[in-house]
């Protein structure tokens, strides 16, 4: 009897053995082939799973004959399952090739094409380095904002928005402590808010009918000319697809505010449309009781029609049309309640129109050839009336350009050249000297990016603008991007840079434009600039890939020579002069992303050092936080509800009168319960209820004619909007 236990017993124990099989694998890189270090392979329904080494390969153990359901997973590729069969007809190791598209954490983002760069490339297959804001963000920030994209930008690292009146909220963007006039903001390519017309721009333009959002930061100007010193924003449009699209919007908040928005495309056979909408409404509110508007009363119009007439498989004719119809005032409580007298009179009333054409052409020769053919003609109509005080007048301004792309295996290759005027004319509205201005540049440009090797991805670009009353300029720039391994990666690049002095500066519209003299172009040179930026990007699974983490840390510098300067002169007027020096920025920004099931963590850090060179002297430039921390929690059940907390802090920053600001912090909430054609959202803002007026007060003199200081932190204080958004 023993000894058949013992038989019985050996039997077993070899059966098992027998069905207890290795399974080997390389993952692999589907394009580029490279190994995927850190992949993880599991087999569903049971704990057995393995990371891959520094060969890509990964080995199971025991694993039990019959049917088994293979699972491969890397950050930022599609997960893939596999169906295998026990015990295998082979002994080798299996090559998994994986896709860096789909669903996977940071996949989304790096499958996204960039058109900033006026290339086809992939995000991380483009040398310059760009930041996009993308479709789910922008679904949240909207939820925020809904009005426009101030908030959207100004919680990016690196960006911050610069209020410049303290009634009526106008507002412009910083990247990296530059001034708002040094980075351009354009829309599909066209430059829409760019001088006069840059300083309402933040507060004119929703998210709703948005893409997506490109950030370059540092100079840009080999590619869009004058203006991108700081860096350029790119808004890329939605485009038709087969699929109706009819969005709508309504948000209301706690401060009486009111945004009514909707969002039309739909594509044909032969044509597509897209249409956006919306009523945007402010009431004054002041939470401070100081008798001043911390928001004003305004009424948005916005209508932006766009048609795509598909003329050829080859062929797309696009046209469209934007137009913003806005007024805007801000001051005296009582006198925006209908009972101004002698002792309540101060109001800030800005009344806008914008309009703007958009004609694009677009033919492919073949696969890899495509001409491009564009134009805009933008109109803005703008006044700014304070008691006994009116500045106004009508920017015009042209954009043509012509290029063309080639796509190879190897190498991309974009020229063109554009021609851009800029025509603002000044009302007469006293006998101060006119602002007036008319200029004219024609330039062309080429850029070529080639796949060195399978790590290394070169760019590189020149441009020679000419303008009618500064001159020439020669403006090269060169990036490069290198893969280390499937986990890291780094980008250098840098270029020259120029901008052509106009008055509309945030200084200048800090005080309405009041005592500014126009600017004397005989004795002023262009602003010219050149600047660096270098950063690293890693990123791996952390406990079995359960964890992922994402680091991106960016070191930047740029520099300006002979800024202008708005100077006050010995008779109260004041002029912009260039007394020598230069301005320069630098410092780091370092972003985080850590991801577990449903939830992301993102942490930003900006150290911005910006110093200004006068002559001999040395002093911190003003409105700057040079440190700044993000914090970003979100929870989301895809499909189902999404809830997000956030807290920012500001450090103290150096204002125009020589006093230090107080450093603060602002914390927000948001939550949104999601049905399939209806969601529900409401958000807390400034949860700390921060406000500069808690701070000290925010002007001088008496409140019929109030002197203002800068506006460094929020004055509407603790908002809470809410609404719902509808999807046929």
């Amino acid at each position: 009897m023993k000894k058949t236990f013992v038989l019985l017993t050996v039997l077993l124990y070899s059966a098992i053995a027998y069905t207890q099989n290795t399974f080997k694998a390389i993952i692999k890189d589907s394009k580029t082939g490279e190994t995927l270090i850190g992949a993880t392979v599991s087999v569903q329904g049971t704990n057995m799973g393995a990371v891959a080494d520094t060969a890509g390969m990964v080995t199971l153990f025991k694993i039990p004959d019959g049917k088994q359901i293979i699972k491969y997973s890397y950050i930022g590729y599609e997960t893939r399952l596999d169906t295998v069969i026990f015990p295998l007809t082979q002994s080798g190791p299996e090559f998994i090739m994986l896709n860096a598209v789909g669903k996977g954490d940071g996949a989304e983002l790096d499958a996204v094409v960039v058109s900033a760069t006026r290339s086809s490339r992939t995000i991380t297959n483009t040398p310059t380095r760009v930041e996009v804001i993308t479709g789910d963000e922008l679904d949240e920030k909207g939820n925020m904002k809904p009005g426009d994209i101030r908030m959207m930008l100004a919680e990016s690292t690196g960006i911050q928005t610069q209020q410049t009146s303290a009634t009526s909220g106008n507002s412009s963007i910083r990247i990296q402590g530059l001034d708002g006039k040094y980075t351009q903001i354009i829309r599909d390519g066209f430059p829409l808010y760019s001088g006069f017309s840059g300083g309402l721009g933040l507060l004119q333009i929703a998210p709703l009918d948005l893409k997506q959002v490109e950030v370059i930061k540092g100079s840009s100007s080999t590619l869009y000319g004058g203006g991108a010193i700081a860096g350029l924003v790119n808004l890329v449009s939605k485009t038709p697809e087969d699929e109706r699209h009819l969005d709508f919007l309504l948000n209301g908040t706690s401060a009486l505010g009111l945004d009514a928005t909707g969002f039309y495309s739909q594509k044909f056979k032969k044509l597509g449309i897209t249409l956006y909408g919306g009523y945007n409404h402010g009431t004054p509110y002041d939470p401070s009781n100081i008798g001043l508007s911390a928001i004003p009363r305004y009424n948005r119009y916005t209508l932006n029609p766009k048609l795509f007439f598909y003329l050829s498989d080859k062929t797309t004719l696009i046209t469209g049309i934007n137009s913003t119809i806005e007024n805007r005032i801000g001051g005296d409580m009582q006198y925006l309640k209908g009972n101004g007298g002698a002792q309540h009179s101060y109001y800030e009333l800005n009344k806008t129109g914008r309009y703007s054409s958009q004609v694009e052409l677009d033919h492919k020769f073949n696969a890899k050839e495509k001409l491009t053919l564009k134009n805009s003609v933008s109109y803005f109509d703008r006044s700014i009336n304070l008691p006994d005080y009116r500045f106004s007048g009508k920017q015009t301004s042209t954009y043509s350009e012509a290029n063309y792309a080639y796509n190879g295996e190897n190498t991309d290759w974009v020229a063109g050249i554009n021609y851009l005027t800029d025509h603002f004319n000044e009302d007469r509205n006293s006998s101060f000297p006119l602002r007036s201005y008319d200029y004219h540049t024609v330039g062309g440009f080429v850029q070529n990016t080639w796949n060195a090797t399978n790590k290394l991805i070169l760019e590189s670009g020149l441009r020679l603008d000419h303008h009618n009353e500064y001159g020439t300029f020669v403006l090269p720039r060169i990036s490069g991007l290198y893969k280390i391994n499937s986990h890291l990666s780094t980008r250098l690049g840098g270029g020259l840079g120029y901008k052509a002095p106009t008055v509309f500066t945030e200084d200048a519209e800090r005080i309405e434009f009041r005592n500014v003299l126009p600017i004397d172009v005989a004795n002023t040179k262009a602003e010219r600039s050149y600047g660096a930026n270098y950063d690293l990007n890693y990123r791996t699974g952390l406990f079995n890939g359960l964890v992922g983490f994402s680091i991106n840390q960016l070191f930047f510098y740029t520099r300006i020579e002979n800024p202008i300067l708005l100077t006050t002169l010995n008779n109260g007027n004041l002029q912009y002069l260039q007394p020598g020096g230069d301005l320069n920025t630098k410092g780091m920004e370092t972003n985080i992303k850590l991801t577990y099931d449903d939830f992301k963590l993102f942490l930003g850090y900006t150290l911005a050092d910006v110093s200004q060179h006068v002559n001999n002297v040395i002093s911190a430039y003003q409105l700057v936080s040079k440190n700044r921390l993000n914090n970003v929690l979100v929870y989301e059940v895809e499909d189902k509800f999404k809830i997000g907390a956030e807290a920012y802090y500001f450090s103290p920053q150096k204002l125009n009168d020589g006093t230090t600001g107080r450093g603060y912090w602002l914390a927000g909430l948001m939550a949104e319960k999601i049905w399939e054609r209806f969601s529900i959202f409401i958000n807390f803002e400034n949860l700390t209820d921060t406000r500069q007026t808690k701070f000290g007060p925010i002007y001088t003199g008496d409140i019929t004619n109030p002197e203002f200081k800068d506006i460094y932190a929020p004055l509407d204080g603790f908002v809470v909007n809410g609404g719902i958004k509808i999807r046929l």
